[in-house]
């Protein structure tokens, strides 16, 4: 049984950060595409970031140069870092993992920035 379990949401003040953590299970985890996407309440679920099973990244623009993709192969582990948080980063984030045809998602978490 696949699962996509994430972690570490939360409520932050603008300006601040926090680290998403997505444990795999069920999955030869180091060969798949992983990555998070987000969606924001009455707007469809867009990508935030995605990593390669060779560790070859891409982001959204709109959170290039502020949040980091990565991964641990040795503990099935994918991670988002997110930092200089703003409103507008308010959705919920899911993992996802994508090996051709098949794609798995987490239940996602809610990451709320607010003062």
């Amino acid at each position: 049984q696949v699962q996509l379990v994430e972690s570490g949401g939360g409520l932050v003040q603008p300006g601040g950060s926090l680290r998403l953590s997505c444990a795999a299970s069920g999955i030869m985890f180091s060969i798949y595409v992983m990555g998070w996407y987000r969606q924001a309440p009455g707007k469809q679920r867009d990508l935030v970031a995605t990593v390669t099973s060779g560790g070859t990244t891409t982001y959204a623009d709109s959170v290039k140069g502020r949040f980091i993709i990565s991964r641990d192969n040795a503990k099935n582990t994918l991670y988002l870092q997110m930092n200089s948080l703003k409103p507008e980063d308010t959705a919920v984030y899911y993992c996802y993992a994508r090996y051709f045809p098949k794609n798995y998602w987490g239940q996602g978490t809610q990451v709320t920035v607010s003062s």
